[in-house]
């Protein structure tokens, strides 16, 4: 029989930040519960593993509904599942991981939660440029003529063009010139044009950021709507 675990869990508390990982925990005995959560007991500066549901008994219908809830997980220790509920695995959408050592129980759902954790990457800026000259080249675009002042612009970076009351315009810097010649690559104090073929609303005085974009979290797990046997 199912007994719900009497703990308070992290997510209960007033105030407390949501986990980064929220599962259903269910194993063979009080014993083998008490020791499961003990091992799952992480914290990073990233968030928690939250518990929003333990108990001894098989894995059932009520258990795959409050998975869905929250990271459509349930995880197993030494026990199996009513019989009939992997049709609702699959039309939920919740995984169910089983184990048979406390250990990889452990190593396992941890190595999950850290890889759902790790952050994108930021929006880092690696040069900036101010706009000394202005040239005329197709009737919607025009040539920047940048002075570096930090960092560095090359071709193939993101860029941005900034006035006084903020950012304009946005682009990739697809060729840079100084002089008569192709360069790839500017740093502070040297002089280089930019060509815009879509944009020609420059003025003197502007500024010319290059960056490298936010990345996008990949998420290195998501739920199989099944049974996976560790």
């Amino acid at each position: 029989m199912e007994r719900n675990h009497p703990l308070k869990y992290q997510h209960d508390i007033p105030g407390s930040s949501r986990p980064g990982l929220e599962i259903v925990l269910k194993c063979d005995s009080a014993g083998s519960l008490e020791a499961a959560m003990l091992a799952l007991s992480v914290m990073t500066d990233t968030g928690e593993i939250g518990i929003i549901r333990a108990g001894v008994g098989a894995i059932n219908k009520s258990d795959i509904v409050m998975a869905e809830t929250a990271g459509r997980l349930i995880v197993g220790f030494q026990v199996g599942l009513v019989p009939g509920v992997e049709r609702l695995l699959r039309e939920h959408r919740v995984e169910v991981r089983l184990y048979e050592v406390i250990y990889t129980l452990a190593a396992d759902i941890k190595d999950l939660f850290l890889a759902l954790s790790v952050p994108a990457p930021a929006e880092q800026v690696v040069g900036s440029a101010k706009v000394i000259a202005l040239f005329k080249s197709t009737r919607k675009g025009i040539i920047i003529g940048c002075e570096v002042l930090d960092g560095h612009l090359s071709v193939g970076q993101h860029f941005r063009i900034i006035t006084a009351a903020g950012p304009v315009y946005n682009g990739m810097i697809e060729s840079m010139h100084a002089g008569d010649r192709v360069i790839q690559k500017a740093v502070p104090g040297q002089k280089m044009g930019i060509k815009i073929r879509d944009f020609n609303k420059a003025r003197l005085g502007d500024f010319v950021e290059s960056y490298r974009a936010a990345g996008h979290r990949q998420k290195a797990w998501e739920p199989s709507g099944g049974i996976v046997r560790k």
